[in-house]
């Protein structure tokens, strides 16, 4: 694979929280600027090759409960999006065999966007069984940020994407996946060609409530 040169670096924000050394508001601050670029709106740049490696260690300080590492990731270099394509349009086909031509082109086509694409993979079965697949799904979900929080402390759009064609047949025998994997979502990142405006943030009021002492919960 193929890996470009650096983006814009972050926010000007950032880096003066960076300067203040005001580590929980650079946290914060880097949090509250991660926000989803969809893939047909990422382009040009993708991470380096060293980037890269920074990203995907991000993902290792994910919590792991009996450290089984019941996530992983597939790589996507673009001379294997082809294969991803046709798997996508096979797929779309399978679900709706009256799809025109246009149709499985359009569902072809979102396999070419962005710089880097990824597939995220989780085993509900290794390790210890008694860790179910909900706490691995989590651990995923957690390593899953991590990453995307480096790839926008590094100035890089980045997008989560599910669909249809994760469950499909073509899909799992393409990535390998055997008994008890499941893919889980599709990573994309590169350097963002438009932005919307970021949308209202929920408050912790809107999820957080306290449990009361006779039992119900009243508001946070």
């Amino acid at each position: 694979m193929t890996f470009a040169a650096s983006p814009l670096e972050p926010a000007a924000p950032l880096h003066h929280a960076l300067a203040e050394g005001d580590l929980p508001s650079m946290a914060a601050l880097l949090m509250q600027s991660r926000q989803t670029i969809l893939p047909r709106r990422l382009g040009g740049a993708g991470p380096t090759r060293p980037e890269l490696e920074a990203i995907l260690n991000a993902a290792s300080a994910a919590p792991d409960h009996g450290q089984l590492l019941p996530w992983r990731f597939v790589l996507v270099p673009q001379n294997a999006r082809g294969l991803l394509a046709d798997v996508f349009g096979e797929a779309l086909l399978e679900r709706d065999s009256a799809a025109t031509p246009e149709q499985v082109a359009q569902a072809q086509e979102k396999a070419h966007r962005a710089p880097l694409l990824m597939l995220v993979v989780v085993d509900g079965r290794r390790g210890d069984l008694k860790i179910d697949l909900f706490e691995r799904m989590i651990s995923a979900g957690c390593a899953l940020q991590n990453m995307l929080l480096m790839a926008t402390a590094m100035g890089y759009g980045s997008a989560l994407t599910s669909g249809k064609a994760l469950k499909s047949g073509g899909l799992r025998a393409l990535f390998g996946l055997v008994e008890g994997e499941h893919a889980l979502c599709f990573v994309s990142m590169g350097t963002a060609q438009s932005r919307k405006p970021p949308h209202a943030r929920p408050s912790p009021g809107d999820y957080v409530s306290i449990l009361s002492p006779d039992g119900g919960t009243t508001v946070f």
